[in-house]
């Protein structure tokens, strides 16, 4: 073995003293490279025979050299930041592949808890987890329609309509025995706004108000912000003794589940508006509710009013039905029948408008079938009467409309009157109502009429809000020549700015040419 030891050794003895050569050699080298003062000590022995252009020369070469090393110092310095780059990749995509197994651990544990949940609701049906779930059933039927092979639910997924249930289980219908006709309400509705709220209004913009109640369920205040239109519908609520449902309205708003809520599959449970619960706490009673919709323009009304628009639409009120649900649970509210809910007739629905740059446009559809009222003034303060809230039967309510509708019938000489202009706006301007309108207007002047107020005042407001209003639409620079013309067959027509308030609407539009 010793002569292997001795063969060992110089063996490699060979190998490693190359080795320590060209580390040797690798130090020396970059010694002579970077020897400032080798370079420093050849300068001096030659400078003193320079002359001009090799001095030139000679700091050329300097620059060079100087340039040759940063680019072999930048090349080291590039070989180890790649060398360090490359290993912290290593270890980044390590973490990456260990945090995707972890992932994929937990997908795995999710899929396993969804076949548990599967597993138990396919039991409810009778059928063991193992077996196939048969033809035509899904597996969460037994959850979404109550029932499954003969057992019924008992989960309550309408909350706050089953409290309303609970409250009204033993609730009989009040009769207030009303006696006020409707210039009294008028009156007690606006000293009980300026005593009980401090808000004041003119007699004329109740009679408006109520007025407009009479004729249609869906009232539109609309003018400049700060003027009381929430406030009025507020008023209201709190004159009758049932607070008015407010219900604000966001851009986001694009169907009717803003209005009525929806049924979360997650949870099984219908998410219910305050608006759905006030309409089914009026369906109980025989008073008078109020719901808000407060900047109503905020989100275009056809988006998630359209339905309630059709439906109020009926003249019979036995077809104001809405389909909250698809399908019925035995645990449903009592006045759901087959998860739909009878619109209640002593509802109404009172939107307020801002017309700016922040709001949509409010369509003919919804104008149509709604009663605007301008407020874009304050009333005066004034002394009030005190008048305390009312208790007030929807029923007796709509039977003095209904007797206002009947005695205080339009004219016929207005009618006529309202015919040629219906004539004449045609010919000149190219635009006819209908006879919705019409219907609508008998309604809203007999009532106006019913109030305490005139008949040409009556129609006087009801078309320049109604009718005029559709001028809008037009070219106004091509109609501008035809506005005085029209003034003039109203002054004729009806008496002396009779008709005042189409006469300064028409003024106000030429102004805008």
């Amino acid at each position: 073995m010793d002569t292997f030891f001795r063969f060992l050794y110089e063996f490699l003895h060979q190998f490693f003293d190359g080795l320590g050569y060209v580390c040797q050699g690798i130090g020396k080298g970059f010694a002579t490279i970077f020897n400032i003062p080798g370079y420093m000590n050849v300068l001096n022995d030659y400078k003193a025979d320079f002359n001009i252009p090799e001095w030139i020369f000679t700091g050329l070469t300097v620059i060079l050299l100087l340039i040759v090393l940063g680019l072999i110092i930048g090349l080291f310095y590039f070989l180890i930041r790649t060398i360090f780059k490359f290993r912290k990749t290593a270890i980044d995509q390590e973490a990456l592949l260990e945090e995707v197994a972890n992932l994929n651990d937990e997908v795995a544990k999710l899929y396993k808890e969804k076949e548990d949940i599967l597993a138990m609701q396919v039991s409810k049906l009778g059928i063991r987890p193992d077996e196939e779930v048969p033809e035509g059933v899904e597996p969460n039927a037994a959850s979404e329609d109550g029932e499954a092979n003969g057992e019924q639910t008992s989960e309550i997924r309408f909350p706050k309509l089953n409290d309303v249930d609970i409250k009204f289980k033993d609730y009989k219908v009040a009769n207030y025995n009303n006696t006020f006709e409707l210039p009294e309400l008028v009156d007690m509705f606006r000293n009980f706004a300026a005593s009980q709220l401090k808000l004041y209004y003119k007699t004329e913009m109740i009679r408006l108000f109520i007025s407009a109640l009479a004729s249609t369920k869906l009232v539109i205040l609309q003018g400049i912000s700060g003027t009381g239109k929430t406030s009025l519908a507020y008023a209201w609520g709190k004159f009758l003794k049932h607070d008015s449902c407010i219900a604000s309205v966001q851009p986001s708003w694009r169907d009717r589940t803003e209005l009525f809520g929806y049924f979360n599959e997650f949870t099984k449970r219908f998410n219910e508006t305050d608006v759905l619960k006030q309409l089914y706490e009026a369906s109980y009673t025989d008073d008078v509710y109020t719901v808000i919709l407060d900047e109503m323009n905020i989100s275009r009304v056809e988006y998630y009013f359209a339905e309630m628009l059709s439906i109020l639409e009926m003249p019979n009120k036995d077809e104001w039905i809405v389909e909250i649900v698809p399908s019925a649970w035995s645990s449903d509210p009592v006045k759901l029948k087959d998860g739909k809910l009878k619109i209640p007739p002593n509802v109404w629905y009172i939107g307020t408008i801002n017309n700016d740059d922040s709001t949509f446009m409010v369509t003919d559809k919804v104008y149509d079938r709604a009663m605007p009222i301008d407020i874009n003034d304050k009333g005066e303060v004034f002394v009030p009467n005190e008048v305390e809230a009312q208790d007030i039967n929807y029923s007796y309510l709509d039977s003095k409309f209904q007797e206002a509708i009947a005695e205080h019938q339009i004219s016929e000489e207005t009618l006529k009157k309202i015919d040629e202009m219906d004539d004449y706006v045609i010919q000149h301007f190219r635009i006819a109502f209908g006879n919705r309108i019409v219907a609508h207007m008998r309604k809203f002047v007999a009532v106006f009429v019913g109030c305490g107020g005139d008949e040409i005042d009556g129609v006087d407001y009801f078309i320049a809000r109604k009718i005029l209003r559709k001028f809008e639409q037009l070219n106004v620079a091509y109609i501008r020549d035809e506005i005085d013309g029209f003034v003039d067959f109203l002054n004729k027509k009806f008496g002396e700015n009779k008709m005042h308030e189409c006469i300064e609407y028409l003024l106000r539009l030429k102004k805008m040419v």
